[in-house]
């Protein structure tokens, strides 16, 4: 067979895939963006909040050790690379609209957020590819955790 006929089997294939292809680069793209101008990094990917731009995308979306603590008690942004690869994307849908997360936790971004927009940053996460550990555990209010933590401000005391 003569390498031109060999070449065109895959030179069709590629064209026939090409519009897939750059479909599906649009949507990660649109998912790396989302992800940066949302804040999802700045609490989902340790170190980002103080190096903005400066963690590799390999690191992201890991979870943090880094805790928030405030009357609700102390959370810890989940690794996201570990949760959303388990759901298909109408569980990831249903979970972005019901959210109703302990702060400091956006809900209502996650909600106002289009389907398109929330199913690219599905894509992307899923493209990442699960890394990194499960985040800690939540801890109660009146719990100190022994890493770090925010403190947010406690609501003054009720006069008695």
């Amino acid at each position: 067979m003569s390498p031109l006929a060999r070449a065109l089997p895959i030179a069709f294939t590629a064209l026939l895939l090409s519009p897939l292809t750059l479909a599906d680069n649009a949507q990660l793209e649109r998912g790396r963006y989302l992800l940066q101008i949302s804040g999802c990094n700045d609490c989902h990917t340790s170190g980002y909040l103080m190096a903005p731009g400066k963690v590799a995308e390999s690191d992201w979306l890991k979870g943090d050790n880094l805790g928030w603590y405030g009357p609700w008690g102390t959370t810890y942004p989940s690794n996201l690379r570990l949760v959303l690869p388990k759901l298909s994307e109408s569980q990831w849908l249903t979970m972005a609209r019901s959210a109703n997360y302990r702060p400091p936790m956006p809900n209502l971004t996650l909600q106002r957020m289009t389907d398109e927009d929330l199913l690219a940053i599905y894509q992307l996460v899923k493209h990442l590819g699960p890394a990194g550990e499960p985040a800690p555990m939540a801890l109660p209010p009146g719990d100190m955790p022994e890493g770090p933590v925010v403190m947010f401000p406690m609501p003054p005391a009720k006069p008695q």
